[in-house]
């Protein structure tokens, strides 16, 4: 029992990193109905971006307090991060926005590699070691065999999580930004016509799922320690499995798909062959849409005539 409870722990501090990232998958599939496959990679970018001006913040400048340095780090790195998204919807995929629908997917797919190479080409191939934060562990119950415990970064992961999902929900549900995302996702010519700047509402929803991404890669490299021009692949199909699982466009959906996704893939690595995980994951995502094609809490799209 206890054994399962860490890897609960673990599988939720994990579940919550996806969920940040599947965020601006979902927000910007739901605007524009278009997968943004570059997004894994403006994450990746996020974390080089934190490791980056964490090291000089520490190293060069010398600021001591641990706390202000990541809160630094943390503006600066999503500022930044955004600044790239602005970047790239505005050079790759705004001129395409009116072309046959695989013109944008090639595109971001294009931009993804760019992004890869970029970082690789730049920092290097090997992994970066970032300084070891929040590494402290509380116990939280002593059993006989084995204790349950939770790390301060892990309790910092999901706080984090659970307010920015807070604070996207009510941005999106109650401002007037939100309601111009709404409204260009139900009608981006009708929106026009009412006033809505959908340049300008498109830009923003790509800078705010920017922002998002880059509060997980921060997240990220507090986690794992070590950063990987490569770390853009895998937690970004993930993400995007999670949008899905959950009902892309729904930003509950999303950050709940990625809570499943990583309770999955820690319980199996735990009691099953971790070879297997991906399998698994990939397997109860395929039989949930069998059953429910807009994911868990999507609606079904409804045809325009």
């Amino acid at each position: 029992m206890e054994y399962f409870l860490q890897q609960l722990i673990n599988g939720l501090t994990l579940g919550s990193i996806y969920g940040l990232i599947a965020i601006g998958y979902t927000m910007v599939f739901g605007i524009i109905g278009m997968v943004n496959f570059a997004h894994g990679d403006v994450f990746m970018l996020s974390t080089f971006i934190a490791l980056i001006i964490l090291m000089v913040l520490t190293q060069v400048i010398g600021i001591t307090p641990l706390a202000l340095a990541l809160f630094i780090v943390l503006i600066a790195a999503m500022l930044l991060t955004s600044l790239w998204a602005w970047a790239i919807e505005r050079l790759a995929y705004r001129p395409l926005r009116g072309s046959f629908r695989l013109a944008p997917l090639i595109s971001a797919i294009g931009m993804s590699i760019f992004l890869s190479n970029l970082v690789q080409v730049t920092q290097g191939p090997r992994y970066k070691p970032a300084p070891t934060i929040a590494s402290e562990v509380i116990t939280l119950f002593q059993g006989a065999d084995y204790s349950v415990t939770v790390s301060q970064k892990q309790i910092l992961i999901v706080a984090v999580t659970a307010v920015l999902l807070a604070g996207f929900w009510y941005l999106v549900q109650f401002t007037a930004i939100g309601r111009a995302q709404r409204a260009c996702e139900q009608d981006r010519k009708m929106a026009a016509l009412l006033g809505v700047n959908v340049n300008a509402t498109i830009s923003l929803t790509f800078v705010l799922g920017a922002a998002l991404a880059a509060v997980a890669g921060l997240m990220f490299m507090i986690y794992y320690g070590v950063v990987h021009f490569n770390d853009g692949f895998v937690p970004g199909v993930k993400a995007f499995t999670a949008a899905v699982l959950g009902g892309i466009g729904s930003l509950p959906g999303a950050v709940l798909g990625g809570l499943l996704i990583g309770l999955i893939e820690t319980l199996w690595s735990a009691y099953f062959s971790i070879d297997y995980k991906d399998v698994a994951t990939f397997s109860i995502l395929a039989i949930t849409l069998v059953f429910l094609p807009s994911g868990l809490l999507g609606k079904p799209e409804v045809e325009k005539v």
